[in-house]
């Protein structure tokens, strides 16, 4: 994960190569949306709450474009070069502002359609309000990918195995859940892993969590890619 300065949701000022290198942008796709960009910071706010962003922030970026035709139903074209480092986190995002102590629930559903080549993966980003710490879900991945941190073992929560990985970027802790098993759909119970970090790890106090971000994390795309979100939601209490 490339270093970057702490601020909203990967929100990172590219050089001026990348920017440059978003001069071409990818079509948008065959069906109509409501909702499209290929701007590099696109973003769109839907009926019920959600904010979807572009979000290409990883330096030698190509080109991409995100529709929209509600928070349930949107995806992304990439085309970004078979090179490392993170190029873009095309996501939608929803607020829950709410210290864990004080959550009841917090659960997700997702379904993805995602291609067989390229270098990605499909995660979950959950920020805390002050952006110190970052918890990433990874639900599938594929390619020269790896998550940041050090191999902190196995563990079974919210109904999945995960591989965890602790780690620090310079500019906030960051603590990475890897799904033992691909899924391109299911439920994930993410309030009992938020209180495995900060009850049995004690890695985190009652921190209020800010953002749940669902979407792609893309390192490479050449020729083009597909990224389609059939369905996600998040729900808390």
């Amino acid at each position: 994960m490339a270093p970057r300065t702490r601020t909203l949701s990967r929100f990172v000022l590219a050089p001026a190569t990348a920017v440059a290198a978003l001069i071409g942008f990818a079509a948008a796709p065959a069906q109509a949306a409501i909702w499209s960009s290929s701007d590099q910071w696109g973003n769109y706010t839907t009926s019920d709450g959600y904010i979807l962003y572009n979000n290409i922030w990883g330096s030698g970026a190509g080109s991409q474009s995100i529709w929209a035709n509600s928070s349930s139903n949107w995806g992304v074209r990439a085309d970004h070069p078979n090179t490392g480092g993170i190029k873009s986190y095309p996501n939608a995002k929803k607020v829950v502002n709410k210290s864990i102590t004080s959550l009841q629930s917090l659960t997700s559903t997702y379904n993805v359609t995602v291609p067989s080549s390229g270098a990605y993966n499909t995660s979950y980003d959950i920020w805390d309000s002050d952006y110190d710490y970052e918890v990433m879900l990874w639900v599938n991945y594929n390619g020269a990918v790896g998550p940041l941190g050090t191999s902190q073992g196995n563990v079974t929560l919210g109904g999945h195995t995960w591989t965890v990985y602790k780690g620090d970027n310079g500019a906030n802790q960051v603590f990475s859940f890897l799904r033992t098993s691909d899924s391109s759909a299911g439920t994930v119970n993410i309030l009992p892993i938020l209180k495995w970090i900060k009850d049995t790890k004690g890695w985190w106090g009652n921190e209020t969590i800010g953002d749940v971000q669902f979407g792609y994390e893309v390192t490479s795309s050449a020729g083009g890619l597909d990224f389609t979100t059939n369905g996600f939601g998040v729900s808390s209490s």
